[in-house]
């Protein structure tokens, strides 16, 4: 079995990967609606923030993972590098010119949902470190025109959806939902939270037996069952709600070694299949935050599956190619160590 705690030195690493990403220029994967002769500049000039790291939302959830380790690891030697790199990032004028790329008309569904769920996430966290570091409330203070911005189209996109998207991908709505649920609680934004709530009911509330023999797809890096089990276990009243839910939505015994099993990955160099990679940490992730809820004859092979699923590939994140190393630490870190909003503060609104 791998070694599966965050000690210093896994949280070193992930830092190290993460401050070399978040200021690289290039490979970048660049996602961008023309709409005139000339709308066209180099990352950088666009994403003055979040420019390194292949592609935007890349960028952004690596900023997460840097201030995350500040708010949990403060004593790293790395500290005051990651501090230093993040005081360059989060300039205001800087998050200024990402928040304009957004209110641009061709920007309507940039990174929509899960970039925005990432600087959603982003901004809870800098909040909660906020509350009692001075330079952190800076960064949230620049950082929440955008988060706010996206906050309210989040709240917009979802009041008019009628079908989720149930995809292990970057589309993946419940995904979204578990994210910014934690922006919810952490900002106070009622007007979210109740938003989430209604609509995860809505969409996943009479879900049943879920076919996890479909899972996964050839690039998913998401369970759509498994998140969307996260985020049912985060809007209900209790865990006795949740596990007259789970008793209906849980796919047979036979299916559900599909969960419990995890996947290879047949070329970590291919962009790809190396989702794949994330899809075993993504899954970890969400056994963590579900076994203390799940019956408690599932609760053993719950804790199991998170440490096949960790040791599958935990390498991966700090050792492996380029194309999993400028994304797949923040999900390591999800899975190592993350925990759900207050059940008490997310649940107590009426879904209907």
């Amino acid at each position: 079995m791998t070694h599966t705690l965050l000690d210093d030195n896994t949280a070193e690493g992930f830092a190290r990967v993460a401050l070399d990403n978040i200021v690289r220029p290039y490979p970048y994967k660049l996602d961008h609606l023309m709409t005139r002769a000339g709308d066209l500049a180099e990352p950088a000039v666009a994403h003055p923030v979040f420019y390194g790291s292949y592609d935007w939302h890349s960028s952004v959830h690596m900023h997460w993972l840097l201030v995350r380790l500040l708010a949990t690891r403060p004593g790293l030697p790395i500290a005051p590098q990651i501090r230093q790199t993040l005081d360059a990032q989060l300039r205001p004028e800087a998050l200024a010119t990402e928040l304009a790329y957004f209110e641009r008309p061709g920007s309507r569904t940039f990174e929509r949902p899960y970039g925005w769920a990432w600087v959603l996430r982003l901004q809870s966290e800098l909040t909660l470190l906020g509350a009692g570091d001075p330079q952190a409330a800076r960064w949230a203070a620049a950082c929440a025109p955008l988060a706010d911005h996206l906050a309210l189209r989040l709240i917009d996109t979802i009041e008019i959806a009628d079908f989720p998207v149930r995809t292990g991908t970057h589309f993946n709505s419940a995904f979204a939902l578990v994210m910014a649920l934690h922006f919810a609680r952490s900002t106070q934004h009622l007007a979210l939270r109740k938003a989430i709530v209604r609509r995860a009911h809505r969409w996943f509330g009479h879900d049943q037996r879920y076919p996890a023999r479909y899972e996964p797809g050839g690039d998913e890096f998401l369970s759509g069952g498994l998140i969307e089990a996260v985020l049912m276990q985060q809007v209900t009243d209790d865990d006795c709600s949740f596990g007259d839910w789970w008793e209906i939505f849980s796919p047979g015994q036979a299916e559900l070694a599909t969960w419990l099993t995890p996947v290879t990955v047949a070329d970590r160099t291919d962009p790809k299949m190396s989702h794949l990679d994330g899809l075993n940490l993504s899954r970890a992730w969400c056994w963590r935050l579900l076994g203390p809820a799940l019956p408690p004859t599932l609760q053993p092979l719950a804790v199991r599956a998170w440490s096949d699923h960790l040791e599958a590939s935990l390498p991966q994140a700090v050792g492996g190619h380029y194309v999993a190393t400028h994304w797949l630490a923040t999900f390591a870190l999800l899975a190592l160590e993350d925990t759900a909003p207050s059940q008490a503060a997310a649940c107590s609104l009426d879904p209907n």
